[in-house]
């Protein structure tokens, strides 16, 4: 990975003001996140310890470009071990907001929001399904593009000149 020589020193702040991200500047590096990660097990890549310290030192644009801030499992491993308290999985969405709302999208979310924008849904609503449902006495499902598509601009997640077929 190639580092900018620009840094953000108030980028730990704008993580310490998101909802899960209070506690970032607790972190003094002890390793314990990373020792009990069972994602860091699997791949080198996710580093709960790098990410935090990348955050402190101002690296805004690596941490939020990056792909590994989207590998926490969530587990709750590392918020229960940790010494200060830091609650890691919370901080990572503090992190992954941020990132979202800047624009660093990763690929699957990117993925989820063309269906959601196509069809109300992660999963298309056929008529077989509603067929199905029709059998077990389940009311029918109906589409709620608009809708969706309406609460995905307010969130600048939407946008028709990207989705709109040529």
């Amino acid at each position: 990975m190639i580092y900018s020589k620009t840094l953000d020193p108030d980028f730990k702040h704008l993580i310490s003001k998101e909802p899960g991200g209070e506690r970032i500047k607790r972190c003094f590096s002890c390793g314990t996140c990373t020792a009990s990660c069972p994602v860091r097990e699997v791949t080198d890549r996710y580093n709960p310890r790098k990410i935090i310290r990348m955050a402190l030192l101002g690296m805004k644009k690596e941490v939020l470009s990056s792909q590994f801030i989207w590998l926490c499992s969530s587990c709750y491993t590392c918020y229960e071990r940790c010494p200060q308290n830091v609650q890691i999985p919370e901080l990572m969405n503090a992190i992954k907001n941020i990132a979202v709302r800047e624009g660093y999208t990763p690929p699957v979310m990117k993925a989820q929001i063309d269906l959601l924008s196509s069809h109300g849904r992660l999963l298309e609503i056929t008529e077989f399904e509603n067929e199905k449902r029709t059998e077990s006495q389940l009311p029918l499902l109906q589409s709620r593009i608009e809708d969706v598509k309406m609460i995905l601009k307010e969130l600048g997640l939407y946008h028709e000149e990207e989705r709109e077929p040529s």
